[in-house]
């Protein structure tokens, strides 16, 4: 079976509010073939998010150029538990729920060259949309609590949105890593701050390349195949980095190791034939499930 893409691209997103580099900043690592046909790694660290995100517009458009369908992954969610969009009071009339929460933080959030944002205000304002209260979001550092953000979890026995999405409760359940909940913006682990200001860039990249597609949104939860991915050029997905135990190269910070060898356990997959599995969801799950998750929640690529 021939593999489904010809280059991997992984990013190791930062939440950052200034530029920054080495550990805990931003890291892309490039799985891509050379002059013999031979997949080369290479990785990039970069210090800002607009500088992240103008490199992989450049980045795949070589890529394109010369024919290579490509895979990206990126380490922070890509959707919200079920139910968000319409918490939010979102037109889904003419646009799936992810859809419309994605082009909501995008016109919401916008990152400044030195890299700072107002995600904080941003998380305050959409748990006033939410609840007119400090629900969802949560994690605010003290300079930026206010009476619709806090520095602590909120209750979400019996709430109207639940904490974890189905993806993060699988995993859980599996015992396979510990991931936290998208509304945690702050703290060890915290993943609401890169989701924040990442989704804003997915939707770029989406809107600039009219021949990709965010998976499982716009591919189904079923395994991907090649004639699914015709006319197609580019998936951009959710990866979980820490499905691969990191080991770090000599002088690598561990997010380096990381991005190195996600691409290389996708690109491994995909030679063996089996990354076209890794296109779907629990078995498990049920077909209410799966709508969740390819109209809002999405999931991790591989889980």
């Amino acid at each position: 079976m021939a593999a489904l893409f010809d280059a991997y691209i992984m990013v190791d997103w930062s939440a950052a509010a200034k530029p920054s580099l080495g550990a805990n900043s931003i890291w892309i690592g490039i799985l891509a073939k050379d002059a013999r046909l031979k997949l080369q790694y290479r990785g990039v660290n970069i210090d800002t998010r607009l500088k992240a995100r103008a490199f992989l517009e450049d980045m795949v458009a070589k890529l394109k150029k010369r024919g290579d369908k490509v895979l990206i992954g990126f380490d922070f969610s890509l959707g919200f538990p079920a139910g968000t969009a319409a918490a939010l009071g979102l037109d889904t009339s003419k646009q799936a729920p992810w859809a419309a929460t994605h082009a909501h933080l995008a016109a919401k959030l916008k990152d400044k060259p030195d890299n700072s944002n107002a995600r904080y205000a941003i998380a305050a304002g959409l748990n006033y949309a939410i609840s007119k209260g400090a629900f969802p979001f949560w994690g605010a550092p003290a300079r930026d609590v206010v009476s619709t953000l806090s520095a602590t979890r909120p209750e979400y026995k019996d709430a109207a949105l639940a904490e974890y999405r189905l993806c993060e409760n699988y995993l859980r359940e599996k015992k396979i890593g510990q991931p936290k909940s998208v509304w945690q913006l702050a703290y060890t682990g915290s993943v609401g701050s890169q989701t924040l200001t990442g989704i804003p860039h997915v939707h770029a990249l989406r809107q600039a390349w009219p021949t990709s597609r965010i998976w499982p949104f716009e591919l189904g939860t079923e395994p991907l195949t090649a004639g699914s991915l015709e006319g197609i050029d580019v998936v951009m997905a959710e990866i979980y980095p820490a499905l691969v135990k990191p080991k770090p190269e000599k002088g690598e910070v561990a997010d380096e190791a990381q991005v190195r060898q996600i691409a290389r356990h996708y690109a491994d997959l995909d030679e063996k034939g089996t990354l076209s599995a890794a296109f779907s969801t629990a078995k498990s799950l049920s077909p209410e499930q799966n709508q969740h998750v390819t109209e809002e929640e999405g999931w991790i690529l591989g889980v």
